[in-house]
Order: structure tokens, then C-alpha cells, then sequence
């Protein structure tokens, strides 16, 4: 899956000593979170019965949406070292760590995320334990020591992921949640790929 990844940026990197802000950015006016589930792959027989069913992410399933991750990720990659930003959400101003999951989201699988952290960690998509994450899935961190979202990134897979962390340590990158500062910091994570629209999963067979 997704674990292949990880390699193609080095993980030898600084542990970070602050996260994306101290503080949530400002957003506009939030655009709703399509609501549109997928259906997971199936042999073409099934897929005429099945097409309109939600899509089952329940924790003893198989992960069924690899190569939307992909996408998101190979895309992610090729942005590591854009600089950090507060509120920004291009590659040309540079990216806050929402800002930069919202661009991934939208360029790759057409969804609008919420624009803030604290508006995208209450996103309709299951919660996800995290000895089950997989490649794809949102993380959420608590970087400002009052025990709500401040920051968030991408789960790559072998404990990797990547975000845009700050300003001071160097805007797009990949770090470890076994680092002690990002393991002391998790809130929890969420599995955004399941609000995919069908029409994403069509251009990722």
C-alpha cells in the first residue's frame, strides 16, 4: 500500500519543538463536506448491486481505498520544503497545515474540506483507532497544551506522515508519530477518503 512511500523522503528529520500555530487560522466561510460515500471495489458482477451502498470502514474491514491515498500522497510529496504559511492554502503563498490538507483534497479527489482545524476534525467520517490507520487518513494534534485540535496532517503509513508543520521547521514534511513530541500531542484520526465522491473513485480503479 502506501508504506512504500515513506522512503522517498528522508525520515532523518529534526523533531519539530512546535507544531503548524499556537493557534487555529481564521477561516472563511466554511463549504460543507460532500457527503457522497463510495462503494469499494468489486468484481464488476457486484458492483451493479452494490454501487449505491455506503462503503463499510468498520474497523475489522479491509481498507478499501488505496489509490485515492495514493494520489493524495504522491501529490503531498512533491510538495515537501513548500514553505510554511498562517492561512495559506496555495503552493504559491505557501501552505498552514490545513490549508495544505485542503489542497490535496481538493486538486486530487475534487472534496472540500473545512478550512480550519477545529471546523475539519468534526467532518462526518468514522473515527479511526490508530493501530488500524491507514495511508489517507487524517490525524488531528493538540499542539497548544489545552487539549483541543491546533494541527493536523496526512498518515502515509509505517508511522509516517506528512504536514505542514511551521514556519521554524521548514513548512511541508514527513515526520514520525513515534516521535515523543507528535505521540504526547495525538488526538485522534479520522478516515475523510470514506465522504470521497463516486466520481473520485472512478478516476482511481
Amino acid at each position: 500500500m502506501l508504506k512504500r512511500l515513506a522512503p522517498l523522503v528522508p525520515l532523518a528529520l529534526t523533531l519539530v519543538l512546535a507544531a503548524c500555530a499556537n493557534h487555529t487560522p481564521q477561516p472563511p466561510a466554511a463549504n460543507a463536506v460532500s457527503q457522497q460515500q463510495t462503494h469499494s471495489a468489486k468484481p464488476a458482477t457486484a458492483i451493479a448491486d452494490e454501487q449505491d451502498e455506503l462503503a463499510d470502514f468498520a474497523a475489522d474491514k479491509p481498507y478499501e481505498l488505496p489509490q485515492l491515498a495514493d494520489s493524495i500522497l504522491t501529490h503531498g510529496l512533491t510538495l515537501v520544503g513548500t514553505r510554511y504559511r498562517y492561512g495559506g492554502s496555495t503552493v504559491k503563498s505557501g501552505f498552514d497545515c490545513s490549508g495544505f490538507i485542503g489542497y490535496l483534497f481538493k486538486e486530487e479527489l475534487g472534496m472540500q474540506l473545512p478550512r480550519s482545524t477545529r471546523e475539519m476534525i468534526n467532518i462526518d467520517a468514522p473515527l479511526v483507532e490508530r493501530e488500524e490507520l491507514e495511508p489517507g487518513d487524517l490525524l488531528f494534534f493538540s499542539t497548544n497544551g489545552r487539549g483541543r485540535v491546533s494541527h493536523a496532517g496526512i498518515y502515509m503509513g509505517d508511522n509516517q506522515f506528512i504536514h505542514s508543520s511551521s514556519s521554524r521547521s521548514g513548512g511541508v514534511r514527513v515526520d514520525s508519530l513515534e516521535d515523543r513530541y507528535w505521540n504526547r500531542t495525538f488526538l485522534e484520526a479520522k478516515r475523510a477518503l470514506a465522504l470521497a465522491p463516486s466520481e473520485s473513485v472512478a478516476r482511481h480503479p
